[in-house]
């Protein structure tokens, strides 16, 4: 099941089941509730990142070959950091080169999980029982800030680095550990690998949140890139206004953004 977050001609968001590309059935009730009933198929004129999160948090360096092309040591247990909300994007939204730090912004595509109910300790044998899909993300980063500060919150949470969607495939219709994963840079194949290569499993990676926080109805992980990142070729390749970025999950679809200049940049 596809569920999608949309927005009709009137203006009205809605979320929903995917009918078709340009129509979706509108639930009726709560996301996070069981079980999930929907209404008569609504024409939509354009798709809304799929859910507004209470958290977002990320996994760095979880695929061995995009630890060692940046020269950064493999993490023993799951490196967190965290995404600010505001920097959640829409599917075919802009992603905007920030005038703070305009000359090194990067691509990241990445699998997300997007969690269905509370959870708090829970081991990895239930953990994907806890999982209410999975979708696409790009967890866009300015390198430059990610090397000065020393620390990631400023580097990866100017606002549009979070671009997510296009929708939430269903954790019943998905292995979330054999999916491809693949960035296009205006048509160029930049990352092409697979979930199969991630250290921590996403079972691991639930389980090991659950027991550092609380993860929320709504929650994302960002599960961590593969390589083929821009700041570790030769020469380096970072995102410029009028580029088109897309991210492409396995049994998901296709997240599209083009990048624009911040106003005033």
């Amino acid at each position: 099941m596809r569920i999608a977050r949309v927005q009709t001609s009137t203006g009205q968001v809605l979320t929903g089941r995917l009918a078709t590309d340009h129509t979706i059935e509108p639930l009726e009730g709560n996301l996070f509730g069981a079980p999930l009933r929907f209404g008569p198929p609504t024409p939509f004129t354009r798709l809304l990142a799929p859910v507004v999160p209470p958290n977002i948090f990320a996994i760095g360096r979880n695929y061995r070959a995009h630890a060692e092309e940046t020269g950064s040591a493999v993490p023993e247990r799951p490196l967190i950091f965290m995404k600010a909300t505001t920097a959640l994007a829409d599917p075919e939204g802009v992603i905007r080169i920030p005038a703070a730090a305009p000359a090194e912004v990067d691509f990241e595509a990445e699998l997300v999980i997007v969690i269905g109910r509370t959870a708090r300790r829970v081991g990895e044998a239930a953990a994907l029982d806890y999982v209410l899909g999975y979708t696409c993300g790009n967890d866009v980063s300015a390198r430059d800030c990610q090397r000065n500060d020393k620390q990631w919150a400023r580097a990866k949470g100017f606002d549009t680095f979070a671009p997510l969607g296009p929708w939430i495939v269903t954790a019943d219709t998905l292995d979330p550990d054999d999916c491809t994963v693949r960035s296009r840079l205006n048509g160029r194949l930049m990352q092409d690998s697979s979930t199969r290569h991630m250290l921590h499993s996403c079972r691991r990676l639930v389980s090991y949140l659950s027991e550092q926080f609380t993860l929320l109805p709504g929650t994302l992980i960002f599960t961590g890139t593969p390589e083929g990142v821009g700041m570790a070729r030769t020469p380096p390749v970072f995102l410029k206004p009028g580029d088109v970025i897309e991210v492409e999950v396995g049994g998901i679809g296709v997240l599209r953004n083009r990048v624009e200049a911040e106003p005033g940049g």
